[in-house]
């Protein structure tokens, strides 16, 4: 059924409208949802764990463009999905391996081929001896009953599904349940919560890969996929909810997983326990590695980044809770974003915590899956709550841009500086100032007064001479600057005095000049100020000119002199330029 959906799209023009069935019928989640080559000819179908009612109608779906192509049934409830490869024998077709109950059914070709079953659970010591006195008549039910809550209660081995069953029965129902297992012997079994795929020992996108399972006990297996052995076992201290495998078997992985106890558990292949742990203020309703980083979507409404040591990188609210996430990877763009299904009929797309996109859809997305599908690399499907299909494909003149709707600090700063790693001689520096970190101190404190007393004693020595171009004379402040134009060998020596008093004029000043009589000759080498106005700029001009062939200048030490006071008020030293003059004669 072909139906456009362009009164939906709020995408920017950024997505082609491709296909909308509304009454396909399909109801699954992302993690039962994976696009792979079933066939060997390069083209991708997608293949569905159908929940049908909850209760009945689970089936395994493979779709090709827009028609379901394949069904097969379920015995339970699908926790998960995936395509991965079992071997290297050609041709290289991909089997299906879905998780189901404490079961994982294999599928290749689309035809049943191996099911594995998770090992068993020890058993209550207690709980089997008095189920061995039931079956040897010695207690009744309602005994039988008392004695279970008892070992509920302090025993350290959970009771099994059989006794938990027979105390939540009505008393006149237990001696019929009694009768019906009693002879059966007990058996606890955990069952499959999450599943991914982990390469066995390349990276290379037809590499053969392992099954990851979690599981309600706690532990994480990894799976060999010929055999269908256990190579590894892990151990959690809650159990997983999602997970996200990277790396490889035999070289180094990361198994990221989230726990039902709020919390996110980073795996390692030298350890059977988690190497870090990530504290969340919520539970985790959606989990993806981005590179090194982890995203959280969390029950508060909210997306988070941390890094594989629990460090918070940023937090982005959302408009409604998270129904559902999926990460987009476009390889030959260089492209990762993150996909987030909103329960107010939306799915954003993030890339960081920018805000890139938007599509709006006619129900709430409860299931993602974006990759190659047919021949098109970009193609995001999409599955409803109602059971519709939604595919969309990605424009190839689609351009993302960043814009931080977010209010906060800018992009930039959320970007890890490119620190050098510490030397040795880093090292050793750090070490000598924490042991003489006191005598060093002492030692600053020394040098820090010394250096304060030797600039006070200039300053002392400069107001003495009168050296800085302002008076320190508090009822005749003054200021002056020299300029010195000319090549040489006649200078024009400018003088700008200026009276920086409020209203009180300055008198009875004059200028005398010192200077080597060997090397300058001047015209008026002492002159008389007249009154100075406060504010204005007086320049008082005279002729130097150079007398030497030598080459050489020397310093000109002007005066600025008041009646009656034996010590100037104002001295400057001028650095007269060489004569060019004499030099080009």
């Amino acid at each position: 059924m072909m139906t456009s959906s362009g009164e939906w799209s709020g995408d920017g023009g950024k997505w082609l409208d491709a296909h909308y069935d509304p009454v396909a019928g399909l109801y699954t989640f992302s993690s039962c949802m994976d696009l792979t080559d079933l066939s060997g000819d390069g083209e991708s179908r997608l293949v569905v764990g159908d929940l049908g009612t909850g209760s009945s109608g689970m089936k395994l779906k493979v779709y090709r463009g827009t028609a379901l192509t394949s069904e097969s049934t379920l015995l339970d409830l699908p926790a998960g999905l995936v395509a991965f490869l079992m071997d290297l024998h050609e041709p290289r077709i991909p089997a299906i391996a879905v998780a189901s109950g404490p079961c994982i059914y294999v599928y290749k070709n689309l035809r049943p081929y191996f099911k594995f079953t998770l090992p068993g659970l020890e058993v209550n010591a207690l709980e089997q001896e008095v189920w061995q006195q039931v079956r040897e008549g010695q207690i009744d039910p309602l005994n039988l009953k008392e004695m279970l809550e008892g070992i509920r209660e302090k025993a350290d081995v959970p009771l099994s599904v059989r006794s938990l069953s027979f105390l939540a029965l009505e008393p006149h129902n237990m001696q019929d349940f009694v009768d019906l297992h009693k002879q059966q012997p007990i058996k606890r079994q955990t069952v499959i919560t999450c599943i991914s795929t982990l390469k066995k020992s390349t990276a290379d996108e037809d590499g053969v890969s392992c099954l990851v399972i979690g599981t309600e006990s706690c532990h994480v297996f990894v799976l060999d996929p010929e055999a269908f052995i256990i190579l590894s076992k892990m151990l959690l201290p809650a159990a997983p909810t999602m997970m996200d495998v990277t790396g490889q078997f035999d070289v180094e992985f990361r198994i990221t997983v989230a726990c039902r106890n709020g919390n996110i558990y980073i795996l390692r292949r030298e350890s059977s326990v988690p190497k870090y742990r990530i504290e969340l203020p919520c539970h985790a309703v959606g989990l993806l590695r981005i590179g090194k980083n982890v995203v959280v979507g969390g029950a508060d409404e909210s997306l988070q980044c941390f890094t594989q040591k629990g460090k918070k990188l940023w937090k982005v609210g959302l408009p409604a809770a998270i129904a559902t996430m999926a990460a987009m990877d476009l390889p030959t763009r260089g492209f990762q974003a993150i996909l987030v299904g909103v329960a107010n009929c939306e799915v954003h797309l993030y890339r960081d915590k920018n805000l890139l996109s938007t599509i709006r859809t006619p129900d709430v997305v409860t299931g993602i899956c974006f990759g190659c599908y047919g021949r098109e690399d970009g193609t995001l499907i999409l599955t409803m709550k109602g059971g519709g299909l939604m595919v969309k494909i990605l424009k190839r003149t689609a351009a993302f841009e960043d814009r931080d709707s977010t209010p906060g600090p800018p992009v930039a700063q959320s970007i890890r500086l490119n620190v050098p790693k510490k030397t040795k001689l880093y090292v050793d520096q750090t070490v000598r100032e924490r042991e003489n970190g006191l005598a060093m101190h002492r030692a600053f404190q020394m040098d820090l007064s010394r250096l304060r007393l030797a600039a006070a004693k200039a300053y002392v020595k400069a107001l003495e001479s009168s050296l800085p171009p302002v008076s320190a004379s508090p009822t005749q402040p003054l200021r002056m600057n020299a300029v010195v134009q000319g090549l040489g060998p006649s200078f024009k020596l400018t003088l700008n005095i200026q009276n920086t008093a409020a209203c009180r004029p300055v008198m009875n000043l004059a200028i005398s000049f010192l200077y080597d009589q060997n090397l300058y000759r001047m015209r008026n080498p002492y002159m008389r100020i007249p009154l100075l106005v406060p504010g204005l700029v007086y320049p008082v001009e005279t002729f130097v000119e150079c007398t030497s062939d030598k080459g050489v200048s020397d310093i000109i030490k002007v005066f600025v002199l008041h009646e009656g006071r034996s010590f100037p008020l104002l001295s400057a030293h001028i650095n007269m330029p060489l004569s060019e003059g004499l030099i080009l004669c």
